[in-house]
């Protein structure tokens, strides 16, 4: 077991926890009180029942931005009345990345479009699209991540 977990003062739940089978791709998914379900396209092996995971990750920040769209348009009283984040994700050449460090073999990538409508000045748009770049997970899967993976204890067999 990784020391940097037994050293933890306090056991806290988890917050996501995803149930699969060795037999399918079908993932069942709780984060607190939601549940949902993931699962890949028929032509790798799914059933196609749910979204995929890339189709939540992209959720994730495509929500997030518009969240932060929208809180930043309320602090500042800015009058945004929709707003519409579409996203797309992948994998491109390093080299083909003007502002990318790495040069070498393949990245992902994410695009954003960001449609903002209300009676807004060109200014405000400009404020609102700055503040889409600064919402958490956009600024998580900016940043360097590490991610610590661990086995979970055997839980003990009913009745011991």
């Amino acid at each position: 077991m990784d020391p940097s977990f037994a050293s933890s003062p306090t056991v806290v739940p988890p917050e996501v926890i995803v149930r699969g089978k060795g037999s399918s791709f079908s993932q069942e998914i709780d984060a607190g009180k939601h549940h949902f379900q993931a699962d890949e396209p028929i032509e790798v092996g799914g059933k196609d029942a749910a979204p995929n995971p890339y189709d939540y990750l992209l959720a994730a920040l495509g929500a997030c931005t518009s969240m932060t769209i929208g809180w930043y348009a309320r602090k500042r009283n800015i009058p945004v009345e929709d707003i519409r984040v579409s996203l797309w994700q992948s994998r491109i050449h390093a080299k083909d990345c003007e502002d990318c460090i790495t040069k070498d073999g393949m990245i992902h990538r994410i695009e954003l479009e960001i449609g903002l409508t209300g009676n807004i000045t060109p200014q405000q748009h400009n404020l609102l699209m700055e503040a889409a770049e600064k919402c958490p997970v956009h600024r998580t899967l900016s940043s360097e991540i590490e991610i610590k993976t661990r086995v979970a204890e055997k839980a003990s067999p009913s009745g011991s």
